[in-house]
């Protein structure tokens, strides 16, 4: 091969030409592929390799509405919304969790997010919170409720859809059921079981 290359000096330049051409090709794709934003991983990367848990949690959601230590604050608003018809309405809380009724009973964390009424009809709410824990082992962990809670029905039932820390890559659901409402003030103790999977 090489006695024929170095007869015909135009084949060799030819092969050279490939084989820069094909090494350039290579080394294009090696940095296509290195460069690309996701990768699939064994679930045992993240410590995926163990058996579910199911944790039920079980607190108190303290929503103040009203007063100079107000957790809830109306941010926003439709210009048709009335005292009657609050459709248009959102709040946005910070709302602390306890361990009974009693506000001060042990605080376990705060509920943080958004609640818009969202129905024309009735006092259902869109909420998207996180739960955010900062007692005993998930101290720092929260988990991320979003969907739809129907306040006028006696238990409303919402899904969890996510969390962090001790409960990364959680799912479940939230039962809350009002404890107290104060016609006054409006503001409400609601009482939350929630059931949760994750590893």
């Amino acid at each position: 091969m090489a006695e024929l290359l170095l007869k015909h000096p135009s084949n060799a330049a030819a092969l050279l030409l490939l084989l820069l051409t094909v090494l350039s090709l290579t080394s294009s794709l090696a940095t296509a592929e290195s460069s690309s934003f996701s990768q699939n991983l064994s679930p045992s990367t993240l410590g995926l390799n163990k058996p579910e848990k199911l944790s039920h949690l079980h607190f108190y959601f303290h929503d103040i509405v009203a007063g100079k230590n107000a957790t809830a604050v109306r941010v926003a608003q439709a210009n048709t919304t009335t005292a009657t018809s609050p459709f248009g309405v959102v709040v946005v809380f910070d709302d602390p969790l306890t361990v009974s009724p009693d506000m001060g009973s042990k605080h376990v964390g705060e509920a943080q997010g958004i609640y818009a009424f969202a129905s024309q009809t009735d006092s259902s709410l869109l909420v998207a919170y996180n739960f955010a824990f900062t007692e005993g082992e998930y101290n720092g962990s929260s988990l991320t409720v979003l969907g739809r809670n129907a306040v006028a029905s006696a238990v409303r039932e919402m899904p969890v859809v996510g969390g962090s820390g001790t409960f990364r890559f959680a799912r479940g659901y939230a039962e809350a059921r009002t404890q107290s409402y104060d016609l006054k003030t409006g503001n409400t103790v609601d009482e939350y079981d929630v059931y949760v999977l994750h590893y």
